[in-house]
């Protein structure tokens, strides 16, 4: 943990000077932080955070990011889970655009020890102006997958949709909503990722939300629904 810990501050530190070769790059994104402690009964330790960046052109639409989740309760290890994805689109119109994507997500908590997924599609900016966005994509793609300590894996064709939405409700205030399912045979993932965000000043905010992943297919005395909900400040760049 104290590894982790250093590294964060790490981060914290050189995030201006990141953030000013992002934009000179043509990138932009958020990183985000959130920390939960509770002592006295039960004493527990919660660490979250992500990155999202992003990089968009008449002709391409580019998007990257990570994020993890560790926790500990009575010193006991409760959660530990990382996400990496990327996406690429090439535009055919002014809304239009077909794209390929990869994800991969590990989680030593859950029904699969792994996933990995690749996919290709369509998409489609149903609105787009300076308060408001709206994307939907859908297309066919794969999963890799491999359940929770024992050697049985869960390869399958899937069909992938996702939704993007967000919308400046004031000058500081702003809603998102992001939808992912990835359909298989064997099993469907499904995440929604629903939030508010309050920024503070040009380059920090605070943001609540709540995040919901669901697998229909899980291994015995496993659930499969899981919640978080968060309250992270966000750096933007």
């Amino acid at each position: 943990m104290r590894k982790l810990f250093g590294a964060i501050a790490l981060t914290a530190a050189l995030s201006p000077v990141h953030a000013q070769q992002a934009r000179a790059d043509g990138w932009s994104g958020t990183g985000e932080l959130g920390l939960a402690v509770s002592k006295g009964n039960t004493d527990s330790q919660t660490l979250i955070g992500k990155l999202n960046i992003a990089k968009e052109d008449a002709q391409w639409k580019h998007s990257a990011g990570a994020s993890f989740l560790y926790g500990k309760q009575d010193d006991v290890e409760s959660a530990r889970r990382y996400e990496v994805f990327a996406k690429s689109g090439y535009r055919l119109g002014a809304r239009s655009y077909v794209f390929g994507s990869a994800r991969n997500e590990r989680d030593h908590f859950t029904a699969n020890e792994y996933q990995w997924t690749a996919a290709v599609g369509y998409g489609f900016e149903a609105i787009k102006n300076k308060d408001t966005h709206l994307t939907f994509e859908i297309g066919p793609g794969y999963r890799w997958a491999k359940l929770q300590d024992v050697q049985i894996h869960q390869n399958e064709a899937i069909a992938r949709g996702y939704m993007d939405f967000g919308h400046k409700l004031t000058e500081t205030t702003s809603i998102y909503d992001t939808l992912l399912i990835e359909a298989g045979s064997d099993n469907t993932y499904a995440r929604n990722d629903l939030g508010l965000l309050v920024k503070m000043t040009d380059a920090l905010a605070l943001k609540a939300g709540v995040e919901v992943r669901h697998n229909t297919d899980v291994i015995p005395g496993t659930k499969k629904t899981d919640t978080l909900t968060t309250l992270n400040v966000v750096y933007g760049f």
